[in-house]
């Protein structure tokens, strides 16, 4: 126990900050328009696994919520749902572009509109 190092100090760490924020803009980190480029088919797996993730999640938790309370297949049934629901909710927030950064959405200006309809 007595080999740790004793933890950096804030003035180290704010210097390291400074230094990682200054590559971060000289490198043309992450901008407006900034997003990785994706192909069709990975587009298509991403979805694939959205939705079975989500059934998964959903048919799991309502096999455990069934065994732990005794309530045959009402679990199992309303998890299913809720399941379905969720995965066919992701897949539309990965088609609208609404799951690249969170709490972000598209806004008319990624969309090329005027606020009147009229494209640039």
């Amino acid at each position: 126990m007595s080999d740790e190092k004793p933890p950096p100090s804030l003035e180290e760490l704010e210097a390291r900050l400074k230094k990682a924020r200054e590559g971060q803009e000289t490198s043309g980190g992450p901008g407006k328009y900034h997003r990785i480029p994706q192909s069709p088919l990975g587009i298509a797996f991403r979805i694939g696994t959205e939705l079975v993730a989500a059934m998964i999640v959903g048919v799991g938790g309502g096999l455990l919520l069934d065994r732990w309370l005794g309530t045959a297949p009402w679990g199992l049934i309303v998890m299913f749902f809720l399941g379905a629901a969720a995965g066919i909710l992701n897949v539309y927030r990965a088609i609208t572009g609404l799951g690249f950064a969170p709490g972000y959405g598209r806004t008319r200006e990624d969309d090329n509109e005027r606020p009147n309809g009229d494209a640039h």
